[in-house]
């Protein structure tokens, strides 16, 4: 990274946060048509709602006294918006978004992970027939629509940052990134992807490419590896792959089990979530979850997440940071 020194005050950057905020989301729910609803912070286990991530993540959990139950800090609400959708009769074509909040206890903490996770889930009703790549990229398309509005405003707001995203986005699928630089690991891919197009959907993520590894972690429950991908884009003040967003098609019942007998997870099949795709109780969707923290970052040319979040942090990690003219809130 080169020298740097943050071009927002901390007065301007607490202003600047809620206007990236307010503007994405706004612009986000009119170009996907959905509504904002509120969502939980904790989850009974049992249930099956909680997200395991890539299966090693401990989640924080707690007892409820009056209740007589341990209960679950959500890792994401991935499967809960499914539910959700259901129980509040969405129609097709419509969705919700919810902001997510989460502690990762497990995290390698750097200058894009904190233990603290914020971001906007969200999720949407489809049809059988919208199961398809045409139907993803469409999708793609609208919420970079909304991320490109988002950066016209703030540039109007604050010249002096001047995000550029590219006209288009770039679709992908990791075999064929993986075919073209066979001598790279995975993130060493998405940089070059994308500093070279500046922003990419990379598609499919999850199943084994031919090195014998998937290119990153999926849940086997809720993405339908062939129909998913993360929105990457180029961050100039990192010189790096940014990851914006994760998101993709859920899986239905056939894809669910295949899945999970990839993943030697069979055992997922009797909860009450597998259930209820199993036997058609849950509508087909698509979602995702978008960082807000990611994104204010990108958008307001921040070196750290903690610029834009408060985290907690090594004593000796600030002091380095703060060396490197690096000051997080």
């Amino acid at each position: 990274m080169k020298e740097y020194k943050s071009i927002l005050d901390l007065y301007e950057t607490q202003i600047a946060i809620k206007l990236v905020k307010d503007s994405f989301q706004t612009n986000l729910a009119k170009a996907l048509n959905l509504k904002r609803v509120t969502a939980p912070l904790f989850v009974i286990p049992e249930t099956g709602l909680n997200d395991n991530l890539n299966g090693y993540e401990r989640p924080v959990s707690f007892d409820i006294k009056d209740v007589g139950k341990n209960v679950e800090v959500v890792q994401s609400l991935a499967k809960w918006k499914r539910y959700a959708l259901k129980k509040y009769n969405f129609a097709v074509g419509t969705g919700l978004y919810t902001d997510m909040n989460a502690i990762r206890r497990d995290e390698d903490l750097d200058e894009l992970h904190s233990c603290y996770v914020d971001q906007w889930d969200w999720e949407k009703v489809i049809t059988k027939e919208d199961r398809s790549f045409a139907y993803l990229k469409k999708t793609v398309k609208k919420i970079y629509g909304a991320l490109k509005k988002t950066a016209d405003y703030i540039n109007k707001q604050y010249p002096k940052l001047q995000t550029k995203l590219p006209e288009d986005i770039i679709f992908i699928k990791t075999k064929d990134l993986e075919k073209e630089y066979p001598e790279l690991t995975p993130k060493e891919r998405e940089n070059v992807v994308a500093k070279k197009y500046g922003a990419v959907f990379l598609m499919q993520i999850g199943d084994k490419l031919k090195s014998g590894e998937p290119h990153d972690g999926r849940a086997a429950d809720y993405d339908d590896w062939k129909l998913n991908g993360d929105i990457i884009v180029y961050n100039d003040v990192l010189d790096r792959a940014y990851e914006i967003s994760s998101m993709g098609i859920r899986v239905d019942k056939d894809s669910l089990v295949s899945q999970l007998k990839k993943k030697g997870e069979e055992y997922k099949i009797s909860n009450a979530y597998c259930q209820g795709i199993i036997n058609d109780e849950l509508p087909l969707t698509i979602g995702g979850g978008i960082g807000q923290s990611r994104i204010c970052m990108f958008f307001l040319k921040k070196a750290h997440i903690g610029e834009v979040q408060v985290s907690v942090w090594k004593d000796s990690y600030l002091e380095e940071l703060a060396k490197k003219n690096i000051f997080l809130l």
